[in-house]
């Protein structure tokens, strides 16, 4: 069994910030991407920030310049630091995952952590 667990949402105030964090757990073979998505209510989920296993990372053009993606590999964790928030960043985030259990990689998600942003 793998299991992607996240921590940090909250509610913030706008130009505030948080730290997500999200920790994969079991048998675990390697971990490709992993990144985090946001659904907002009555919108599609959306890609946030992703990084590689070599530390690429990539985000929405939405999030640049206010969001950090980074990994501790050694932990199989992922983090994300949001700077400057918004109220249009309101959502819930969800963390995800590209996990080798030795056959190929598969996609795991989180559970979903809700970020609150307040004017």
């Amino acid at each position: 069994q793998v299991q992607l667990v996240e921590s940090g949402g909250g509610l913030v105030q706008a130009g505030g910030s948080l730290r997500l964090s999200c920790a994969a757990s079991g048998s675990i073979f390697s971990i490709n991407n992993m990144g985090w998505y946001r659904q907002a209510p009555g919108k599609q989920r959306e890609l946030v920030a992703s990084i590689t296993g070599l530390g690429s990372t990539n985000y929405a053009d939405s999030v640049k310049g206010r969001f950090t993606v980074s990994r501790d590999s050694a932990k199989n964790t992922v983090y994300l630091q949001m700077n400057s928030l918004k109220p249009e960043d309101t959502a819930v985030y969800y963390c995800h995952a590209d996990i080798s259990r030795g056959l190929g990689y598969i996609d795991y998600w989180g559970q979903g952590t809700q970020v609150t942003v307040s004017s």
